[in-house]
């Protein structure tokens, strides 16, 4: 019954018939969100979408962390090349966030 509501495709799974991703609903569910509020982030979804996801998250939770895991590991294998290719813009993204982040006397 929840593969009527997961799908993988594009090496990722996502809520079916839509273009939102299990991940970013894992997330949210990870931050403490509940199911009504994590609806409200997605209009497009029902909240028998959500509360189906959450289920198939917890039914399949080694599976997914496994996943997950190696897709934050792929983002920062990206994010670091590109750090090493364009190391002027992420030295001026690094002194933006810095100046943004430190209180102002």
């Amino acid at each position: 019954m929840l593969e009527n509501y997961i799908e993988q495709r594009d090496g990722g799974y996502w809520i079916t018939g839509t273009r939102v991703s299990l991940d970013s609903l894992v997330y949210r569910w990870r931050e403490g969100l509940s199911p009504e509020t994590i609806r409200e982030c997605f209009p497009v979804l029902t909240l028998k979408q959500v509360y189906a996801a959450i289920f198939f998250y917890l039914d399949q939770q080694a599976t997914i962390d496994e996943y997950l895991k190696q897709t934050e590991a792929a983002e920062e294998e990206v994010a670091q090349k590109l750090r090493a290719q364009y190391p002027a813009v992420h030295q001026r993204t690094d002194e933006i966030m810095h100046a943004v982040s430190t209180p102002q006397s």
